[in-house]
């Protein structure tokens, strides 16, 4: 059995809508009202997500809510991030602080957002962190080509980062 079989099987990983595969590990029992997101939302939440080499990226995507990634095994891992104010950016999720990667990144809410395997990296298990917690409600997919020309020297990025409608 290879690793990333081995992780999905063990942590009991279902697939995710934006691809690869997650697991729940923590949703709070504090609940928050008042916010801006429509209705009440755990204080925080977190899962497991793993990217393997036969899908390296997933689908751009947003929430309304900050998101924390924490590196576990594998990777690095590549996370584009368009931010409505800037030029886009892509941070990586690694261990090499020496060539800028880090083990733990934040996505801003309301940043559009993707990731995707560096090369030859087989798979890449790393922690989401959201706050105030996670609601699909909260979960938006990209078109994309809207972003492609809003973000042009990351469109072919982009492109691989997004669903292909039939």
């Amino acid at each position: 059995m290879d690793r990333a079989q081995e992780l999905i099987e063990r942590l009991g990983m279902a697939r995710h809508p934006e691809r690869g595969f997650y697991v729940e590990t923590y949703r709070a029992t504090l609940a928050l009202d008042g916010l801006p997101h429509g209705g009440t939302r755990a204080a925080s939440t977190a899962i497991y997500f793993l990217v393997t080499a036969a899908e390296p990226s997933t689908y751009l995507h947003r929430l309304r809510s900050d998101e924390l990634f924490h590196l576990y095994e594998g990777g690095p891992l590549e996370v584009l991030l368009l931010d409505p104010s800037g030029p886009g950016e892509v941070r990586r999720l690694g261990l090499d602080l020496g060539a800028g990667e880090r083990p733990q990144l934040v996505i801003p809410a309301k940043t559009w957002f993707g990731v995707e395997l560096a090369a030859a990296a087989p798979h890449c298990l790393f922690g989401c962190t959201v706050a105030p917690g996670f609601d699909f409600a909260d979960f938006e997919l990209a078109d994309g080509p809207e972003l492609a020309a809003r973000y042009p020297v990351h469109a072919d990025r982009i492109g691989r980062m997004v669903r292909r409608r039939t």
